[in-house]
């Protein structure tokens, strides 16, 4: 992480890249909403960096200044906007498709959207088996396709005159896959690159690519893409900072507000019942069971963390956990989330929780984006470089280093943020103990 306390963190002075790959629903509802932001039509409601105050010092000392205004972020008046998909859509045709931002928010800005048109993607049907586009780049192999992608971010970054590039995956969910002898190290991923090895994802040519140019990466799926030997190997090399994986949006958010509520009062779990139905491309993608698999994976790991079996095998030790997603398309974007949860109390008797989520995917998602753009970009103008783990509050799987669990309590997740900030402006750590308030 290479975090230094009272470090000089350089100014973020002139244009700052955001770069995505995958310009659907998530990327389109980002974009659109900066730009609304910029304009006065539009609060960045759900954004951190925009909204968020940090405390310093005693709770007497009443000096909370916004985020904003205490570390050195990029002002969303410099943010230039570029991307990749598999659909030759520019910004404002591909808004109007997915159907999250309605028109009265869109054709105020339809001129400026329509400025934005996607690159053509690197693509492979056998890792996102339920879509298929014309806009994908064609190579004589994997290595190829990631000089092209290469290319790509410098005539971006020439042609916009930017200073600094962040990349931040806004992509399709792949199929589930595992790390294989050609993800062990940068040399045999490099060699498998030029061999076109089929256990290299499309995804993992966008993280190399970026890295490659010395461009701080976040993925924002549950795709094996960063979290390999080799990656992980060229982001130490580069010194850039990465981060992953996953947005936490709906019923994963309210999963890790939910469950450090229960431990903290010490109630007993039995059961665990999730369900979503959602259209749209995500839905789609996800209606593929390898595709779902990874999803899967990612969503079920966040109650084990957080209630530790292993310490409260009374409590925790034999939870039935089930994660359900179905696609239905009338739904769109609007996802819908169904909990039943199974809780214990006093001399075991049972209590159940229903909760029903009715959420706008890509509204949760949009200020995500945003606020990783901006701290990826703030780590590494402030010299940090590998795992971000204080950006853990972000992610359904945060990423860590071999042997180290991530922490997934919400609440935890965001001190550790602020603790960050705080750290590297070299002011006190707060640790919220209270005692000095009291004789």
């Amino acid at each position: 992480m290479a975090l230094k306390k009272g470090v000089d963190v350089k100014p973020a002075q002139g244009k700052l890249g955001i770069l995505l790959p995958g310009m659907g629903a998530v990327a389109t509802t980002f974009i659109a909403g900066v730009m609304s932001i910029r304009r006065g039509l539009g609060k960045p409601i759900g954004s951190l960096t925009q909204m968020g105050h940090i405390r310093l010092g005693k709770r007497t000392d009443n000096d909370s200044p916004a985020i904003r205004d205490y570390v050195s972020l990029a002002k969303l008046d410099d943010i230039v906007f570029g991307g990749w998909d598999i659909f030759p859509d520019n910004a404002y045709q591909a808004a109007v498709r997915a159907g999250v931002l309605e028109s009265k928010h869109l054709d105020p800005l339809k001129e400026e959207l329509e400025k934005i048109k996607p690159m053509t993607a690197v693509f492979e049907q056998a890792y996102v088996k339920k879509l298929t586009g014309p806009n994908v780049k064609k190579g004589t192999s994997k290595m190829n396709l990631a000089e092209q992608l290469m290319e790509d971010i410098k005539n971006f970054k020439s042609t916009n005159g930017c200073d600094r590039l962040i990349a931040v995956w806004c992509g399709s969910t792949e199929v589930y896959r595992k790390p294989t002898d050609v993800h062990m190290s940068l040399e045999k991923f490099e060699a498998g690159l030029k061999a076109s090895h089929d256990d290299i994802a499309p995804s993992q040519i966008y993280a190399y690519a970026c890295l490659k140019m010395g461009i701080p990466y976040a993925n924002g799926a549950p795709n094996l893409s960063l979290d390999t030997p080799a990656l992980l190997e060229l982001a130490r090399k580069q010194s850039l900072p990465i981060t992953g994986k996953d947005f936490k949006t709906g019923q994963t958010l309210m999963k890790t507000i939910l469950a450090p509520g229960f431990k903290a009062r010490m109630l007993g779990l039995e059961g665990w019942y999730s369900t979503n139905i959602l259209g749209n491309r995500d839905g789609e993608v996800l209606d593929d069971p390898e595709s779902f698999k990874s999803k899967e994976v990612s969503k079920l790991g966040v109650i084990d963390s957080i209630l530790q079996p292993e310490l409260y095998p009374e409590l925790y030790g034999n939870i039935s956990h089930v994660v359900r997603i179905n696609y239905y398309p009338p739904r769109g974007d609007n996802k819908e989330g169904w909990d039943n949860i199974d809780i214990v109390g006093w001399l075991g008797y049972p209590m159940q929780i229903k909760v029903n989520f009715l959420c706008r995917d890509s509204i949760l998602a949009a200020p995500i984006v945003l606020d990783l753009a901006l701290f990826m970009d703030f780590a590494h103008r402030a010299g940090m470089s590998g795992i971000q783990e204080w950006l853990s509050f972000y992610w359904k799987s945060p990423m860590t280093p071999e042997g180290l669990y991530p922490e997934h309590d919400l609440f935890i997740q965001l001190m550790k943020l602020k603790n960050t900030l705080r750290y590297t402006k070299g002011d006190e750590l707060i640790t919220h103990l209270g005692a000095e308030y009291y004789d």
